[in-house]
């Protein structure tokens, strides 16, 4: 009866190392039932399932590759027949500094869970520390459960938690909110700002984003203070926008990767339209705000972008690129946003209120939107790779 050995091979990375061990195993008429190879600081760890025909003696055959090759070869025997391989769970830690203390405790949470980590590998060094592990067995709602425990427990770290599978990197569309999201202020504070009614309207919209307020009454509310002001004004409040870190990045690899992207906001036209024609963004849809004269009415014009409006600008748009619900993705901070969240396949929590990271399936408090790649599993190196590669690539920098 042929044998089934786990090889496991490591030392100094040079070239020719697979090939050679491949002629050994051709040789030897073995079969390569599974690989796995990574390196780390130039130091390989090569790892393979072979079936060895019986009466053929692959050891010496492997010892002496080895030591042509500098490096190390051990062996174990394995079950002919490998376990049946159940559907993972993909969890990603990031953090400005993940030290062992952080990966330790989620480490720890996982094996309470009763599961383990089956492959762990590094997304991103910059603009923070990120790792996914791949997860199998165990109790996924325990294993959600302690990780959460361990999130709330280490305040540096986000850990965000996915099923594993095809629809996880299939994702198709993302949609967004706008303020105090892709950008770092509320627009409507720049205008109360430009109008002198600052602290009344922050004061009104601290009460709508943690869902104490109705939005459509509170937008309106808000919108009234602002009459008289003259559009030059929204010009010089546009002036003041400020991108949060790495939206540029976040949304030109999208694009790259064939993602629709698309900006929903509860603000107003008046800066979404130049948003998106700033990030080559085809579907901007915000509030209208009310000008006669070269003045605001304060007014709004057509339907209010609302919690429930956001959720089905989501829906339209999917349906308009013939996505499925599934494939989408929706990110946001505020109560207005729950919906959204909701219907996505995935919704996540952008440094977002307490009411909406609880809701959401994924919360992250890292200050850079582009941190949100590495939630869908894309690796920073591809990132960079692609900006080098491409001659229009003109980095992060500010609206203004």
């Amino acid at each position: 009866m042929n044998e089934t050995v786990l090889v496991r091979v490591t030392g100094p990375d040079h070239p020719g190392i697979t090939a050679g061990l491949m002629s050994v195993l051709a040789d030897a008429g073995a079969e390569v039932y599974d690989i796995e190879q990574i390196v780390i600081r130039d130091q390989l760890t090569l790892g393979l399932a072979v079936e060895v025909p019986q009466g053929r003696d692959l050891l010496k055959d492997m010892l002496l590759f080895g030591w042509e090759q500098g490096m190390e070869v051990d062996f174990d025997l394995v079950s002919n027949t490998p376990s049946p391989q159940l559907p993972g769970t993909v969890v990603t830690l990031l953090g400005p500094h993940l030290n062992p203390i952080e990966i330790g405790a989620a480490a720890t949470a996982i094996a309470d869970a009763g599961a383990n980590i089956d492959r762990i590998i590094r997304l991103s060094r910059f603009p923070v520390m990120s790792y996914e592990l791949l997860v199998r067995d165990g109790d996924v709602g325990k294993l959600c459960s302690n990780l959460m425990h361990v999130a709330a427990g280490h305040p540096n770290m986000d850990i965000a938690i996915q099923r594993e599978g095809i629809g996880r990197r299939a994702k198709r569309l993302i949609v967004l909110d706008v303020d105090s999201t892709i950008i770092g202020d509320e627009v409507i504070d720049l205008l109360a700002a430009e109008a002198g009614c600052l602290p009344a309207v922050q004061q009104i919209t601290a009460a709508a984003m943690e869902g104490a307020l109705d939005f459509e009454s509170s937008l309106r509310e808000r919108v009234r203070l602002l009459a008289g002001l003259d559009e030059a004004a929204i010009d010089r409040a546009h002036s003041n926008l400020r991108y949060t870190p790495g939206t540029r990045t976040f949304v030109r690899t999208l694009q790259r990767l064939g993602y629709t992207v698309a900006i929903v906001s509860g603000g107003f036209t008046a800066f979404t339209e130049r948003i998106a024609e700033d990030l080559r963004i085809h579907h901007a849809h915000a509030n209208v705000l009310e000008i006669v004269d070269g003045k605001l009415t304060g007014e709004l014009v057509g339907p209010i972008v609302d919690r429930e409006r956001k959720a089905t600008l989501l829906r339209e748009i999917a349906e308009a690129n013939q996505v499925p619900l599934s494939q989408t993705v929706a990110v946001g901070d505020g109560a207005n946003d729950l919906d959204m969240l909701s219907e996505a396949g995935l919704g996540i929590a952008f440094n977002a209120k307490p009411i909406v990271s609880e809701a959401a399936d994924t919360a992250l408090s890292v200050p850079y939107l582009d941190a949100i790649l590495f939630v869908l599993g894309i690796r920073r190196e591809d990132v960079e790779a692609a900006d080098r590669s491409d001659d229009h690539g003109n980095g992060d920098q500010n609206l203004a």
